[in-house]
């Protein structure tokens, strides 16, 4: 590996996690936009597809909102 790998491999979990905010931050503030490999748009096609077939595959907003709600006081 490299001396940066090591390094990030050496961090402590929580210092790995603000890294990845950081670059996180610094991609949303860029124009540079950033490519999607053919698969992943594929991939999306093919969920819209088949939620535009069968709508009952999917959660309304509300509904997603109170899983999420659920599984916290749960």
């Amino acid at each position: 590996m490299d001396i940066y790998t090591d390094t990030i491999r050496d961090l402590p979990a929580v210092d790995k996690l603000r890294l990845i905010e950081r670059i996180w931050d610094d991609l949303a503030a860029s124009d540079e936009p950033i490519p999607l490999p053919e698969w992943a748009i594929s991939e999306a096609a093919r969920r819209r597809d088949e939620m535009l077939e069968n709508p009952k595959l999917g959660y309304t907003h509300d509904e997603v909102w109170k899983r999420i709600d659920d599984s916290r006081h749960g």
